[in-house]
């Protein structure tokens, strides 16, 4: 390298802090890490060499304060500074004072991302680089009467855009000339409190696009190469959902224009370090300018997985003085990369952000071809004050239709519990006729969102697989050699079991009737239901992954299973549903649903017992924690009460349906 650059501070949190990280500790850079206060305990603070308090929760008052970073980066003694993506990424005020204290901003100049920041001013650029641009207009008048002649030039339906704006906000469709000014006001609103700058920019609409993104990388020296398109036409109002490479049924006339004019467009700039050139392709062929996004992208990793390029590696080298490590001629392409942006929100509640604890995340293996980028654990928390990312899953295959059934396996391999996402919803979007055939177009989503948002009712299969499950389990615990579980109980005696196993589903308790042994049981559901029968098989995959299959009444399906503690994950093919595990109660003991008895769902050894006689206890607290089948179980009273009398702690082992605890109603 050109530039000395030993230790970088990364300007952002999650997901992106780990990856830029990541490549810190492939090339033997210091990497550090800057926090907010809602971040104390994050994994990219966890991750890094380094880690410092840069204020309040408020992005305002830590991430987006330049000064705090300033002093992070002096502080630390940082050579140079990442800024991810978001937050001041595009940042020129920020790229200008970190040059001015003598600090490496990995990215191109303070006059470039002034130029590019502004839509309007991006758009004469492109034209004078005789790069095609949307009809429309991006003057500086903003005065109400030359909108609205402008408008009436450029044509209806048109698209009014923040000239500031990104990340799909600040975007209204005019579809005449009676919805122009109220589309313009609302436009101008949501700009002025998104990016503090009402100015506004009009857009011919073109109906059903395609939004085709090209990857370039440029140097200090001159040289600009591209790596290839992406695919980014599967939106929700403009906000990218899936992304993948390359493009598909795109034609290649139309991609090696798309890549000439690209790269032309970064060397008419003088762009330097990793840019995208944004394209939306009508259903004609033509295709315009829309923007350029002066970082890196959410979605670079397709770009990685198909070139075998690390983007960020490249970023860093281009900041320190180096040139582009391999020319156009050298970049190759290979095979196919799909990624899908898994959220914590409410795909039934219009998508609206969730936060709070993420009880449990199961992800699937990193594998050369899965690849599960995040700043998430089980255990972590979303907070309201930013972006509800998850994670990011991205596979490469040597072909689409591979690429498609490996990241829909991936997405079954993947559970979040704790709270609401778009994990079902990402599977029925990869399971429409429009992606599967790579016809998908920007609007397609939101003209079809009731069709991505079916649920089966699946009450009764749930309530019955999950009973199968759970005696299964509990059954195979019972078998195994030298287990404590291989006692004498009436499995070991070779008696069915006959029981009934409490389930708690969507926020209802059901006591579901069960016997039987050996994967075969008879089930019931409801008193008035005819018994179903059950033959089931129960596969460990991993500590907290079974597959489970069975016939019920002579119809076979396959399920992926996940356990932890009393929750459990039963996952179909665009669908999953969660329930939790309350206990077990004998089939002639109708009294433990709400009872003050607290038995052993399933054998097991007693961790700790929280109470002991004479204490009062409320509804829901935690009374027993025992383990079982490498699980711990938390047992919580079903009344509020008094403790009458609790099992002996030092009795270690007990069997299933063993009394733990009993405690007494509150008298009214």
């Amino acid at each position: 390298m050109n530039k000395s650059i030993n230790s970088i501070l990364i300007a952002n949190r999650g997901e992106i802090a780990c990856r830029v990280i990541r490549s810190c500790k492939k090339l033997g850079i210091r990497s550090i890490a800057v926090y907010s206060k809602a971040d104390r305990n994050a994994q990219h603070v966890k991750l890094a060499d380094q880690a410092v308090f840069i204020g309040a929760a408020s992005a305002a008052e830590s991430y987006l304060d330049i000064n705090k970073i300033i002093q992070a980066a002096k502080n630390s003694n940082a050579d140079a500074i990442h800024p991810g993506y978001g937050f001041l990424s595009e940042n020129a005020d920020f790229a200008r004072q970190l040059e001015n204290e003598g600090l490496v901003f990995i990215g191109p100049s303070a006059t470039v991302l002034a130029l590019m920041a502004s839509k309007a001013a991006a758009k004469s650029a492109m034209e004078k680089a005789s790069v095609a641009c949307v009809p429309g207009y991006h003057g500086e008048l903003q005065d109400d009467k030359t909108l609205i002649e402008a408008a009436g030039q450029v044509g209806y339906p048109l698209l009014i855009k923040a000239s500031a704006g990104g990340g799909g906000k600040g975007m209204r469709i005019a579809h005449s000339s009676a919805e122009f000014e109220e589309a313009l006001a609302a436009t101008r609103r949501e700009a002025l409190r998104a990016f503090a700058d009402d100015q506004v920019i009009l857009e011919r609409y073109i109906e059903n696009p395609r939004h085709i993104e090209v990857q370039v990388f440029a140097d200090q020296q001159g040289n600009v190469v591209h790596l290839y398109e992406r695919d980014c036409s599967s939106q929700r109002r403009y906000q990218k959902v899936i992304e993948e490479t390359p493009a598909p049924n795109l034609d290649k006339t139309i991609r090696n224009a798309m890549f000439t004019a690209a790269v032309e467009a970064a060397a008419a700039v003088k762009y330097s370090g990793a840019g995208t050139i944004e394209f939306i392709l009508a259903e004609t062929g033509d295709f315009w300018f829309m923007e350029m996004n002066t970082r890196l992208q959410v979605e670079h990793p397709v770009t990685e997985m198909l070139t075998g390029i690390d983007l960020v590696e490249w970023q860093i080298r281009v900041a320190a003085g180096d040139a582009l490590p391999l020319s156009q001629e050298e970049i190759k392409a290979n095979g196919h990369a799909i990624e899908v942006r898994l959220y914590a929100e409410d795909p039934d509640n219009g998508f609206l952000p969730a936060a709070g604890l993420i009880k449990t995340l199961v992800q699937p293996d990193n594998t050369s071809s899965t690849r599960f980028d995040s700043g998430i654990i089980g255990g972590d928390r979303i907070t309201v004050h930013y972006d509800p990312m998850i994670a990011k899953l991205i596979v490469h295959a040597e072909n689409r239709n591979t690429a498609i059934d490996r990241i829909r396996e991936a997405l079954t391999m993947t559970w979040v519990d704790g709270l609401s996402n778009n994990l079902d919803f990402l599977q029925r979007l990869l399971s429409s006729r429009p992606f599967v055939e790579g016809t998908i177009n920007t609007a397609w989503i939101d003209q079809n969102l009731s069709e991505l948002l079916i649920h089966q009712d699946t009450a009764r299969e749930l309530m019955l697989a999950a009973a199968a499950v759970l005696m299964q389990q509990d059954w195979q615990a019972a078998q195994a050699p030298a287990s404590p579980w291989n006692t004498t109980d009436n499995w070991r005696m070779g008696k069915t079991s006959d029981r009934r196993v409490l389930l708690e589903y969507k926020g209802e308790t059901h006591a579901i009737h069960a016997s039987g042994t050996a994967g075969n049981y008879t089930i019931t559901t409801g008193s008035a239901e005819k018994p179903s029968s059950i033959s089931c098989q129960l596969e460990r995959s991993s500590s907290n992954r079974f597959y489970f299959s069975a016939g019920i009444d002579k119809q076979n399906f396959e399920r992926v299973l996940y356990c932890h503690g009393s929750r459990f994950c039963l996952v179909a093919a665009t669908q999953r549903t969660s329930f939790t595990r309350l206990g077990w109660q004998s089939a002639t003991d109708h009294a433990l649903i709400g009872s003050g008895k607290i038995i052993a769902p399933m054998p097991g050894n007693i961790i700790e017992i929280k109470v002991r006689a004479g204490d009062s206890v409320n509804k829901g607290d935690v009374l027993v924690i025992m383990e079982a089948m490498k699980m711990e179980l938390s047992l919580r009273a079903e009344i509020s009460g008094e403790i009458i009398s609790v099992i002996d702690q030092s009795t270690g082992f007990v069997n299933a349906d063993t009394l733990l605890v009993e405690l007494e109603a509150t008298k009214a």
